[in-house]
């Protein structure tokens, strides 16, 4: 059986690790690897492959937008490849399709190897039972009702996860954020809007179009000028607060408890 493969992730790093044990199984031909989910599109409507690999979190069109250009009817056996377990494992394990957190092993990504190459074999194929379940999977995605409680960053060549508790704030930069703890600052690829929609809003409040703060870490709150405030975090970090965030202001002081607001 030859199972013609697509590896579709915007991390260089990620994608050659994926590509490097796909070599290493003869029942797989490798079309071509893409690094954005516009080319994902371009290469599942050319090729036709049996097989993707695709990655969830991409910039400017996720894995879950590729899925929606093609239709999930027409979509191969697709393998969700992620690095936030925090909520994609519970999605799939409820579901048929499989998926991969980033960092895995060889032993992980040889079971889905096997899952997929059992589930090709099938007569049933990747058509039906297959697409709805690939539309669960994305659905469980939507409607998770948890928010982060860890997110992964880059160290060197590998990724950890750090509590989202101790970050301090976040600031955005195009489509990536840096994420401020006491000890250091990590670049993530990310929106920031879409990294706000995923941090519990009782502790996480944006105060200005490029920065997020953790209510938590609050020292003290002083008004500026002409309706602005500083907002002064417990690592002494001063950020401005937008006017139009009157609402966050006021939901910041009843917040701080016994830290100092003016």
């Amino acid at each position: 059986m030859s199972i013609a493969t697509l590896v579709v992730d915007d991390e260089p790093i990620a994608r050659h690790a994926i590509v490097r044990l796909l070599r290493d199984d003869p029942d797989i031909e490798l079309l071509a690897e893409c690094g954005d989910g516009v080319s994902a599109v371009e290469a599942i409507r050319s090729q036709s492959p049996d097989l993707v690999f695709l990655d969830i979190q991409m910039p400017a069109m996720s894995g879950m937008d590729v899925v929606a250009a093609i239709g999930a009817e027409r979509m191969p056996a697709t393998v969700f490849v992620t690095a936030f377990e925090q909520y994609a494992v519970r999605a799939f394990e409820a579901n048929a399709v499989d998926y991969l957190v980033k960092p895995f092993s060889r032993e992980r990504f040889a079971n889905t190897l096997r899952r997929v190459k059992a589930r090709l074999s099938t007569s049933e194929g990747v058509g039906g039972a297959a697409s709805a379940q690939i539309l669960q999977a994305l659905d469980a995605l939507r409607q998770r009702d948890d928010y982060l409680q860890r997110l992964p960053v880059r160290i060197d060549e590998h990724i950890s996860f750090i509590d989202v508790d101790n970050i301090v704030w976040i600031k955005a930069s195009g489509n990536t954020v840096q994420i401020h703890l006491a000890d250091g600052v990590h670049e993530m690829r990310e929106t920031m809007s879409a990294l706000a929609a995923r941090l519990d809003p009782r502790h996480f409040a944006r105060v200005h179009r490029s920065a997020i703060i953790n209510v938590r870490r609050i020292q003290a709150i002083h008004p500026w000028f002409n309706g602005y405030h500083v907002v002064t975090m417990d690592t002494g970090q001063k950020l401005r607060m937008s006017r139009y965030q009157h609402e966050t202001f006021l939901r910041l002081a009843s917040a701080s408890g016994g830290k100092r607001v003016e």
